[in-house]
């Protein structure tokens, strides 16, 4: 057995690729929904976030010693930083990175978009990584996620 959690995919991909579906659409079928001044400063706004966040989680996850990727092994439960707050900050990084540039573009295609991403993060990702983690640390990772929210 290899020492994954099996994902269906490699996160980032998901969103690639309902971003990708959006712009699409939107050539098809332009859907601005935002005012010129809404749409920069607060598109700006979540992709800062999402930066700060993401490189946060990403610092903890290098000082644990441990593996980014869902395709190679965890070495080391993370708990500190922003997994104090959130079971998986990456990916609400990740949802604030996609929703930003969804603002910043002006395409209510791709914010309609997140609604799948984010059932296939869920379901596809999130549920196989807490099988593995589960499995990999046992007790440690049960009294993690009773402490800690999924999501915020």
């Amino acid at each position: 057995m290899r020492d994954a959690p099996d994902v269906i995919t490699h996160p980032p991909f998901l969103y690639l690729g309902a971003l990708a579906a959006g712009l699409a659409l939107d050539w098809v079928w332009p859907a601005p929904f935002l005012p010129a001044t809404l749409q920069y400063a607060a598109g700006a706004a979540l992709i800062v976030l999402a930066a700060a966040l993401a490189g946060w989680a990403f610092a903890r996850f290098l000082r644990a010693g441990t593996n980014i990727p869902t395709s190679r092994p965890t070495t080391a439960l993370v708990t500190e930083g922003p997994y104090r707050y959130s079971r998986n900050p990456i990916y609400i990084g990740l949802t604030l990175l996609y929703l930003g540039l969804a603002l910043v573009i002006d395409s209510a295609w791709i914010v309609a978009l997140i609604v799948p991403v984010l059932v296939a993060i869920r379901y596809g990702v999130v549920a196989r990584e807490e099988r593995y983690l589960e499995g990999k640390f046992g007790d440690a990772y049960r009294a993690y996620t009773a402490r800690v929210r999924r999501w915020l």
